[in-house]
């Protein structure tokens, strides 16, 4: 298990590094450079819509690839959609800009950033399952926990990286060729997931299949629609929170708040690393208590504390603000930590790599996609952002109605005979 957590864990780190480095790039320098005829804010919108389609493309990724697991199994999955999101990440880098090339240049961009999302899509099904299928059933929770520690390690790597390049050189460089530095180095990674995954074994509960689906998305629309729909609805406020926390909040502190790049970055990626430490530790106890209350829990704590994230954000007070962001993001924690296990629990072998990963990318979609575009048009007018207060609040509500209605699956541990007969 050791061996077999390490090996998702740094896999969805890559990948994730991967989807995360064109985040922080649309933050900070993809507007102006892809889309110079626009105004400041329009161009900043622009690049946050490329941005969000990654996410888009992120459910279609999760039906083929999640096809390709339930049918093929699911190491297939692992190589092939790291693949898919290392070679896209590294020709990002290559993509000239609208001045050399014009139009062709955001389009290039979009494409690019679509199949970014294809693979990603494919990435959290297989890396979930593969470790949550060999785990015993009463540590599920913790080995399934550790590829959910892959996208801090990613975040931090893609913004430490930037963070480095940004404080190292003039404005100018930065702007000509260091942004592209990051996604040139996503080859190196992608060859080192590549040789770490390639002696992974296929997961037991696939090889003891005695019958795939022949079609798993038309079993999980036919049969499970309704617990697609709560999964994504769920799982919504925290793709919310973290890109609320880790792109909108970098774009609004640099371009209206006015606080250099580098304290926004130090600020978030401090937030990070406590956000990475702490998952394996939240997921031990949702195998002791369940998932349900601490996904429950998280999502009433993010309701309840948007309006005071946002207040201490726009102080632009550097302490203040990471004060903001750790709350929510333990907020986070305390959901995402236990959702490795909790939505492959929620599905049958048989289906189970579509329908989690379905579920899982489709929350994406409302949460991750709209949040950084959303969140950048609310905050317009001056002043403090309420507006973006308020639209992260909703979400929470949501996301709480959505988790409300689905069932604890922790397993229970059989009694002991011996106790049962004195």
């Amino acid at each position: 298990m050791p061996r077999l957590a390490a090996a998702s864990l740094a896999g969805t780190a890559i990948e994730f590094y991967d989807f995360f480095i064109y985040g922080t790039a649309a933050a900070l320098v993809l507007g102006p450079l892809f889309f110079p005829t626009f105004s400041p804010l329009a161009g900043t919108l622009a690049a946050f819509a490329t941005f969000g389609v990654g996410f888009v493309a992120r459910p279609l990724g999760s039906v083929l690839f999640g096809h390709i697991g339930d049918r093929h199994g699911r190491r297939p999955v692992l190589i092939a959609s790291l693949l898919l999101t290392g070679v896209a990440t590294v020709a990002v880098g290559c993509v000239p800009t609208y001045e050399s090339i014009g139009i062709a240049a955001p389009v290039l961009l979009l494409v690019l950033r679509f199949l970014q999302g294809l693979g990603l899509g494919g990435e959290w099904g297989g890396a979930v399952l593969l470790t949550a299928e060999h785990a015993p059933a009463e540590r599920r929770g913790l080995w399934a926990s550790f590829p959910q520690v892959g996208p801090s390690v990613g975040f931090l790597l893609a913004n430490g990286i930037m963070l480095g390049l940004s404080a190292t050189l003039s404005e100018a460089q930065f702007a000509a060729w260091g942004w592209r530095v990051p996604f040139w180095i996503a080859g190196l990674l992608v060859a080192v997931g590549l040789a770490l995954r390639s002696s992974l074994a296929e997961s037991p509960d696939f090889l003891g299949l005695r019958e795939h689906a022949r079609v798993p998305l038309a079993e999980v629309v036919r049969d499970h629609w309704r617990l697609v729909l709560l999964t994504a609805g769920a799982l919504a406020v925290g793709y919310a929170v973290f890109y609320a926390v880790t792109t909108w909040s970098l774009s609004y502190g640099v371009e209206e708040l006015g606080v250099s790049r580098t304290v926004m970055l130090g600020c978030i990626m401090a937030v990070v690393v406590v956000k990475g430490a702490l998952t394996p530790v939240v997921a031990v106890l949702g195998d002791r208590y369940g998932r349900r209350p601490l996904c429950l829990f998280g999502c009433a704590a993010t309701a309840l504390w948007m309006f005071p994230m946002i207040a201490l954000l726009s102080t632009g007070q550097p302490l203040l603000m990471f004060t903001g962001f750790l709350v929510a993001m333990l907020a986070f924690i305390a959901m995402f930590a236990v959702i490795g296990a909790y939505l492959p629990e929620l599905y049958e072998p048989r289906m189970r790599c579509t329908g989690a990963a379905v579920g899982y990318n489709l929350g994406g979609v409302v949460g991750g996609a709209l949040t950084p575009i959303v969140a950048t048009a609310a905050a317009q007018g001056g002043g403090t952002p309420w507006g973006v207060a308020a639209y992260l609040t909703g979400i929470a509500l949501l996301s709480l109605g959505c988790f409300a209605l689905l069932p604890e699956t922790r397993p229970v541990a059989a009694p002991d005979p011996a106790a049962a007969t004195g």
